[in-house]
């Protein structure tokens, strides 16, 4: 019998779940915010989804989520925003408003909205 190259037969297929979670925090201005100007909104100035105060902002896990900001239904450029997670006097959201645009005004709805994901994957393996 001549020599030969003796070869594995290996297959395998991964199935992902990616589980994403919503959640969203509603806020109105009180007063208005001059371009140039920071606005900052406390854990607490936020309502949830059902209407209830907030009592501290969710962490992100690293590489797994994202936020978005919408001021007056309109979707926001990333760099204005600056998300930090935590209760009353500590979590935040700080909207710089651009310089030379316009400010935003009293009565303004922000939305912030946080998408984490928490993926699952398995592998079967057919030798």
């Amino acid at each position: 019998m001549a020599l030969q190259l003796m070869k594995l037969l290996v297959t395998a297929s991964t199935t992902t779940d990616t589980v994403p979670t919503d959640s969203r925090f509603f806020h109105t201005t009180t007063a208005p915010t001059a371009a140039g100007a920071t606005l900052t909104i406390d854990a607490a100035s936020f309502l949830q989804d059902d209407g209830t105060a907030v009592t501290s902002l969710p962490s992100l896990a690293a590489n797994n989520n994202y936020f978005n900001v919408y001021i007056n239904g309109v979707l926001q450029m990333n760099g204005i925003s600056t998300y930090t997670p935590g209760a009353t006097g500590v979590g935040s959201l700080a909207i710089a408003v651009p310089a030379g645009g316009s400010g935003i005004p009293t009565s303004t709805p922000i939305v912030l909205e946080l998408v984490s994901f928490a993926p699952s994957s398995t592998t079967t393996v057919t030798t």
